[in-house]
């Protein structure tokens, strides 16, 4: 880790390594844009972890251009002494204190903002929708100020760098891009045109600003659409801005219509942005941050070490685990808990209105589950070493409890083991890897191999039982489902390549369209049959976005508003949207229908006196982010 801690420097600004937390919402800001309690211990923690840089999240520089009433806001003086207190903590925990000045444009709604969106042209956001106003020159230069004076107040505040938003689709893209930009005059046409907007308001911050206050800009070098911005002509973007005043460039990607460059599923591949970051690196003099996946400290070194980029962003990965940097400095890799890509912070936002991570169940709730001694030591019996059990158990040693976790399988992770066998989802193991060190280091006892009876139960006489036993999959009640044909999702996923090819996988849920992708990927000849009229329902919109376009690369048939009425010894009977019977031929028949509880053990034992807890799939079927969440709180309750 010798380049990836070693000291950079940004103007005057000497930072004490090179890794950087970029701007990510946290819905954690009053509906009003202002700062809670939360959000400054969200921030501290970030900050106390080890990084050089924390960024905090796009900060609104004007009413109209919030995308969320939980946006946090700098329109107004009002503000800074709510910003003041994030920067603060930074500070105080050594690291340098930075702030996003951003303005959604045509990217929020009306519903919002109580108006139409701004825009540079008359072109409404593909995915939101709505009229939009076109900004007039007088428009735009009102903005330009109020980006300025956005940057006084975060001065005030104690920010000492500054980034401009001009990424992701949000108004400062929209006039870089020749998606969204079609003006006719001075702010729009050639790329000298369509970057006066951004070099304006890079002067006015340099003007207020004086000469040393460090300025970064952040950009989506592609878009990966039609007429969208290329490496190619970003770097003649970048140089103007350079010229006009920028220190440092954010080098990212994607817009409204491709989010999945935004927060990349685990589908793509690690750093997948830090080759555009090394293309604009040979381009620029000035320091360049790559962004992009970078949840590993191994893959940041390389990215330094090879000349890539100057520093390097970790945005999700510090949401999993806010000590990554220490603990990467210190050598403590195994106890890394590693960012899956998972996206569930993006779409808890978009769902619940506030962030979550699935691996790490502190997030947003940092004093909520900061961990007590517990005040009597028990003897915890943990059935189950899935993902909930393992969280509970590794949770309730920590507090000084005696844990002691049994698991009929020969290895920990329960349905993490056979779940990561899919190439795109190989770092699950990670997770593995994290829940078995913290219960090698809190001193759990584990007993693998190890079905338990009652008789086990009874002999150890536990003072606390925890069921984490999972569930059993779910089969349908049709004629044959008991033939040699018909697999589970058990059967087919481990890293060995199937020795059959004709494969129906019934059900095209989350499991359903992974299983079939997975089979796909080893050479299979798949149809996927789902009885609803959509496939993939309940999955991470960008994950499902790329899933599914690999599903048609991969030649998956997908049959919706069809239902399983028979399976035969060389295929199944179906019945479509129209009504008609078919038959589809298959070697096999993989049933991916959902899940029912394991509660074989819990009928046995919960009239026997002891207490008992049900965590996890055993109490209902539920996602992994739910069985650790809700061992996390038990774990801290016993």
């Amino acid at each position: 880790m010798e380049k990836l801690f070693s000291p950079f420097r940004i103007k005057n600004i000497e930072l004490k390594n090179r890794i950087v937390m970029p701007g990510l919402a946290s819905f954690l800001i009053t509906n009003d844009g202002g700062i809670t309690e939360l959000a400054i211990e969200h921030y501290r923690r970030r900050a106390s972890g080890g990084p050089a840089i924390v960024i905090m999240e796009a900060c609104a520089v004007s009413p109209e251009g919030v995308v969320s009433v939980h946006q946090a806001r700098i329109d107004h003086d009002r503000y800074i002494a709510g910003l003041a207190q994030i920067a603060r903590v930074m500070e105080a925990e050594g690291t340098l204190p930075a702030v996003q000045l951003h303005h959604g444009g045509r990217q929020t709604s009306a519903k919002v903002i109580q108006r139409k969106p701004l825009a540079p042209s008359p072109i409404p956001c593909p995915t939101i929708r709505g009229e939009v106003e076109p900004l007039t020159v007088d428009g735009i230069e009102e903005l330009v100020q109020k980006f300025g004076d956005a940057a006084d107040r975060a001065r005030q505040a104690g920010f000492e760098l500054i980034e401009i938003h001009g990424a992701h689709g949000y108004l400062v893209n929209q006039f870089l891009s020749r998606v969204s930009n079609i003006r006719e005059d001075a702010y729009g046409g050639d790329i000298a045109g369509r970057t006066r907007f951004a070099r304006e308001i890079v002067a006015e911050l340099r003007r207020r600003l004086g000469p040393d206050f460090p300025i970064a800009f952040k950009i989506s070098a592609q878009e990966f659409v039609p007429k969208g911005l290329t490496v190619e002509e970003s770097i003649e973007i970048l140089k103007i801005l350079a010229a006009a005043g920028v220190d440092a460039v954010q080098v990212s990607a994607g817009n409204d219509l491709t989010p999945e460059w935004i927060s990349q599923p685990m589908f793509m591949p690690k750093a997948c942005l830090a080759p555009a970051a090394a293309e604009i690196r040979k381009a620029l003099n000035i320091p360049v941050m790559a962004v992009g996946r970078i949840n590993d400290p191994f893959v940041a070194e390389e990215i330094i070490a090879n000349g890539m980029a100057d520093l390097v962003c970790i945005g999700r990965g510090l949401l999993a685990d806010p000590d990554m940097p220490n603990k990467a400095r210190e050598g403590r890799f195994d106890e890394i808990r590693t960012c899956i890509a998972c996206n569930t912070c993006m779409q808890s936002i978009f769902r619940k209105g506030r962030i979550e991570c699935l691996v790490n169940p502190m997030l947003g709730r940092e004093k909520e589950m900061a961990f007590h001694p517990a005040r009597k030591t028990k003897k915890v019996m943990v059935v189950g070493g899935g993902p909930g059990g393992l969280n509970v158990a590794w949770v309730a040693a920590r507090r000084g409890h005696d844990v002691h976790v049994y698991e009929q399988r020969p290895e920990l992770g329960g349905q993490l083991v056979p779940g990561s066998a899919p190439g795109h989802k190989r770092e699950l193991r990670t997770l593995i890897r994290f829940q078995e060190k913290q219960i090698e280091q809190f001193g759990v006892k584990c007993h693998l191999n190890h079905r338990v009876t009652v008789a086990d139960i009874e002999a150890v006489n536990p003072d606390v039982v925890v069921l984490a036993t999972g569930s059993l999959p779910l089969m349908p009640k049709v004629a044959g489902i008991d033939k040699e044909i018909v697999i589970t999702y058990d059967d087919v996923l481990n890293d060995n390549a199937p020795p059959w090819k004709r494969t129906v996988v019934i059900g095209g849920g989350p499991t359903g369209c992974e299983l079939a992708l997975h089979l796909a990927e080893y050479g299979c000849a798949v149809t996927l049959v789902e009885m609803l009229p959509k496939i993939g329902r309940d999955l991470e919109a960008m994950t499902k976005k790329v899933l599914l376009q690999k599903l048609r690369e991969h030649r998956v048939q997908i049959m919706t508003e069809t239902r399983l009425t028979a399976v035969e010894d060389n295929g199944v009977m179906v019945v479509d949207r129209d009504n008609q019977k078919l038959f589809i031929e298959a070697e096999k028949v993989v049933i991916a229908i959902g899940t029912r509880p394991d509660k074989r053990l819990f009928d046995q034992i919960k009239s026997l006196g002891y207490e008992i807890h049900q965590i996890g799939d055993c109490l209902e079927p539920r996602t992994a982010k739910a069985a650790i969440y809700d061992s996390a709180v038990l774990g801290r309750s016993i």
